[in-house]
């Protein structure tokens, strides 16, 4: 995984989904800035501690927010209402970033999701 795939996919679109999804991604790092970027199923995607925890890709008529997982958008319906959502994308237009108050919740819903399954699979010290 490296920056440079996520360089080179954005380098292939057009304005202005290439400046969106530029901004979006500056946002994820900023919300994660350990976050290991690279491409994902054929799209850029952030990794953390190994779990794919964001991701986005351009599509012809809309840009989508991928939090790779199907349950992240569910857990924040109100926040999503205004979106078209599939379980494991929220479509946004190609010239209007999504807000960073929203990519916070998307991520850190997703980060406590990895986590609790993380916790699940660590075998337990009884002293």
């Amino acid at each position: 995984m490296s920056r440079e795939e996520i360089d080179a996919y954005l380098a292939r679109l057009e304005e202005p989904k290439r400046s969106t999804l530029g901004e979006l991604r500056r946002t994820i790092l900023e919300v994660v800035p350990d976050a290991q970027e690279g491409i994902a199923y054929g799209m850029p995607a952030f990794r953390v501690h190994g779990k794919v925890v964001a991701g986005f890709a351009a599509f012809t008529h809309h840009l989508s927010y991928l939090p790779h997982s199907g349950s992240v958008l569910s857990a924040l319906p109100d926040d999503v209402a205004g979106y078209v959502t599939t379980p494991g994308s929220l479509h946004f237009p190609i010239d209007t970033p999504l807000a960073r108050s929203l990519v916070e919740k998307l991520i850190a819903v997703r980060l406590r999701e990895v986590e609790e399954r993380a916790s699940r699979r660590r075998p337990r010290r009884d002293g």
